[in-house]
């Protein structure tokens, strides 16, 4: 009988070369292996991509100063600048030429074509120069320049600097160190019978415009940087202080509420004593009134509690109404602001909330009109109408010459007024006026309180 052999079993190890590949690299290794990486990525790797030139932007300061038929035209600005480079490039190539005018006539289109190619293929169009560079060099071999034609010595600097604005800087570092290696390889091979080559020259150029592309593109990506931090600044401010608004909201009407309940509790708790011997039906109904109450208000203050800072104490004195609104006149009279106050309407007693989310709006609209128009004349109009009350605040321009500067906040006023209006389901608009003042309209809907709901 032929014996079974098991191949499941642990194959033998490799031994130590087979694992050579996987031991850590030194760092130089490590660096050039990065170095060669980049390279691919920079030079190789989709190199003939179209990545066409984009117009400028219709808000650049001299667009906008522009005429309007003559504004369309000024977004092609760029395009235009390296079409007329390479066309001096071109006639530089076609100019005292020693061959004959097909000779010069390819020479200037081989110059020509690198610099019309940055405009959609950045990278291909360097590539382009160099080969370019090459064909200029073998027909214009009687040249003493070498190995840049005077039209290719245009050409390549125009499309170094070109490529290197549209890309990295990085990129613009690799062309500037293959143009030296071609520019030693082509005098160290063919130049022997030339008296002058313009290697130097074309790398210290090159360089200079080389550097002053990449300092602008730094510059450039800085300022985007910084644009795009002060954006999500700005936005976290605003976001910060609507959440302050929302607790500073919450607060308060935990006051409003809290005393309502409260009355509540207590009438519930007192009832069945103002009655002789009330029914059984009505005690408990009045003890079911009253655990409801101080239920909901421990619930109030448990989620009050959440939203409240740890510094925050409660006022000692009553939340303001709009009973309280000539005082407050009265003190922004005293800083400095003439203020009048005019009221239409039959006057009643409005929900509390309403009346407070009133109070806090004319106060903060009339601190707008100190901190932004300051000596300006403002007026506060009060409108009780059916179904809810309506408020209009006003300011009028600030004298001039003006001798209190404006004072500019952190410009979330009208947030704030806008988070009780929607709190209440109102309407509210805030623009500036046809005489150069401030003017905001606000409309709180509400029903007035009966003598038994007060």
């Amino acid at each position: 009988m032929t014996e079974t052999t098991h191949t499941n079993s642990t194959p033998p190890e490799p031994p130590d070369s087979a694992f050579e590949p996987y031991k850590p690299r030194s760092p130089e290794s490590r660096a050039a292996m990065d170095a060669l990486r980049r390279l691919r990525q920079d030079l190789f790797h989709d190199a003939f991509a179209y990545r066409p030139l984009p117009p400028l932007s219709g808000d650049r300061p001299f667009v906008r100063r522009l005429p309007g038929w003559l504004r369309e035209y000024a977004v092609w600005t760029p395009h235009l600048a390296v079409a007329t480079a390479g066309g001096v490039a071109l006639l530089a190539s076609v100019t005292d030429r020693p061959q004959g005018q097909i000779g010069a006539l390819v020479s200037g289109l081989f110059a020509l074509a690198p610099v019309l190619l940055t405009l959609a293929r950045p990278v291909a169009a360097f590539w382009l120069s160099l080969v370019a560079t090459w064909v200029g060099a073998v027909l214009g071999s009687a040249w003493d320049e070498w190995p840049w034609a005077p039209g290719n010595f245009i050409s390549h600097l125009v499309v170094l600097t070109v490529v290197a604005v549209r890309t990295r800087p990085r990129t613009a570092a690799w062309m500037w160190v293959f143009t030296a290696l071609y520019g030693f390889a082509a005098v160290s091979a063919f130049g022997g019978g030339h008296y002058d080559d313009n290697v130097g020259p074309m790398l210290v150029v090159s360089a200079i415009a080389l550097l002053a592309a990449t300092v602008r593109q730094i510059r450039r990506e800085a300022e985007q940087t910084v644009t795009a931090q002060q954006s999500e600044t700005a936005h976290e401010r605003s976001r910060r202080t609507l959440l302050e608004e929302r607790t500073t909201i919450a607060r308060e009407l935990h006051d409003v509420v809290a005393h309502h309940m409260s009355v509540v509790a207590i009438q519930a708790e007192a009832a069945p004593y103002r009655v002789k011997n009330p029914p059984p039906e009505l005690e408990k109904a009045f003890v079911t009134i009253r655990e409801n109450a101080v239920a909901a208000l421990t619930e109030l203050r448990r989620v009050l509690g959440v939203v409240r800072a740890e510094d925050y104490e409660a006022p000692d004195a009553p939340q303001p109404t709009l009973a309280d609104l000539d005082a407050l006149l009265a003190n922004v009279r005293e800083a400095g602001l003439a203020v009048d106050k005019g009221v239409t309407g039959a006057v009643r007693e409005l929900p509390q909330g309403v009346e407070l989310s009133a109070y806090r709006i004319v106060q903060e609209a009339l601190s707008n009109t100190l901190r932004h128009a300051p000596g300006a004349p403002a007026r506060v109009e009060i409108g009780y109408v059916i179904g809810g009350l309506g408020l209009r605040i006003v300011n009028g321009p600030a004298p001039q010459p003006a001798f209190l500067k404006p004072s500019p906040g952190a410009g979330h006023g009208i947030t704030g007024m806008r988070e009780r209006v929607s709190m209440l389901n109102g309407e509210m608009t805030a623009a500036p006026t046809a005489e150069g003042g401030y003017e905001v309209t606000v409309f709180l809907p509400a029903v007035a309180l009966t003598e038994g709901d007060a």
